[in-house]
């Protein structure tokens, strides 16, 4: 998959394109995705995601933009693992959110990304205030005759509407099942093993850190969850564990979230590999113990808890 970070960086080769942020690229981006494939062989030429970096509410209204459910990192892994030919990353900026909704048309999909067949769904805004929408890119379809505009309705799953929002509201709650169910897979978080403090070696527990790369993460607590590496062919295809995703309460008082995971029967060292975690279950809400001995009584209890899901899950 070609990643172009500037449109002058592009080909100028006709496309047909999607535009949107794709947070998470859940079931509804993915039958996006899919459709945009299918057209664009049938037009023979490729396939385009337009997507922002940051994300525009993270520039516009930092204190009340969303939390990413992916990086940029991941999102660009599960586009690529998608089967998309190219993604348009363009910075969202000042200048940038000036473009006025006429201008975006003209001067970006039009002249520099020479768009042949637009896809959006039902509630697509764009431009300076998002006073562009669907009827406005139709009109100019039918006016220009430059590119055909495709607009499709949301995605439901069992009468909900899939929604970047709708798995956020599911992974505070600790929904990992709905999740799953609105995603299409397990929710997975993804970074590279990092040097840590050491504490869980030290107590009997060694752990990976990874790096997290989001705004903030978009569930904590304790859980029981796959690890798979990409890039680490040594490596098992998939590495049982248990995971810690918070501020550490009972060790730490610097509130700074850390994803860790201990994993089962593994001794390895692989510090800079870059790892998948895959959160299956939800074991229980961050504490705070009064001191180290209690918390490795938990961590114990943890990761019995997490081998009896296994076991039971698996047989089941």
């Amino acid at each position: 998959m070609l990643v172009c970070r500037k449109a002058s960086s592009g080909p100028k080769t006709p496309i047909a394109l999607t535009i949107g942020n794709f947070d998470g690229v859940h079931l509804g981006h993915q039958a996006m995705l899919a459709r945009l494939k299918q057209v664009a062989r049938q037009l023979h030429i490729a396939s385009c995601v337009l997507t922002f970096e940051p994300h525009p509410r993270e520039f516009l209204t930092p204190q009340q933009a969303p939390t990413r459910l992916t990086s940029l990192r991941e999102k660009l892994e599960l586009l690529a693992e998608s089967g998309i030919d190219r993604v348009q990353i363009y910075p969202f900026n000042r200048d940038f959110s000036k473009i006025d909704a006429t201008s975006f048309i003209t001067d970006i999909l039009q002249q520099e990304l020479a768009v042949r067949w637009l896809l959006v769904g039902d509630d697509f805004r764009f431009g300076a205030k998002r006073t562009g929408n669907v009827e406005m890119l139709s009109k100019f379809s039918r006016q220009s005759g430059i590119f055909e505009v495709e607009v499709m309705p949301g995605f439901n799953v069992d009468g909900l509407r899939v929604s970047s929002t709708a798995i956020r509201e599911a992974l505070v709650r600790g929904d990992l099942v709905l999740a799953e169910q609105l995603l299409g897979r397990p929710y997975s978080i993804s970074g590279r093993v990092v040097n840590g403090d050491k504490l869980g070696k030290k107590i009997g527990f060694p752990t990976a850190n990874i790096q997290l790369k989001h705004n903030r993460p978009p569930l904590t607590g304790i859980f029981v969850v796959e690890v798979t590496s990409a890039t680490h062919t040594a490596l098992p295809a998939s590495m049982r564990g248990v995971a810690s995703l918070g501020i550490r309460p009972t060790t730490h008082t610097n509130n700074q979230p850390i994803l860790e995971v201990h994993l089962f029967d593994f001794c390895k060292e692989i510090y800079g590999h870059h790892l998948r975690v895959h959160f299956l279950h939800k074991l229980r809400d961050e504490e705070k113990y009064p001191d180290l001995e209690t918390l490795i009584k938990q961590i114990e209890q943890d990761i019995a808890n997490a081998k009896h899901y296994f076991l039971t899950t698996v047989t089941a």
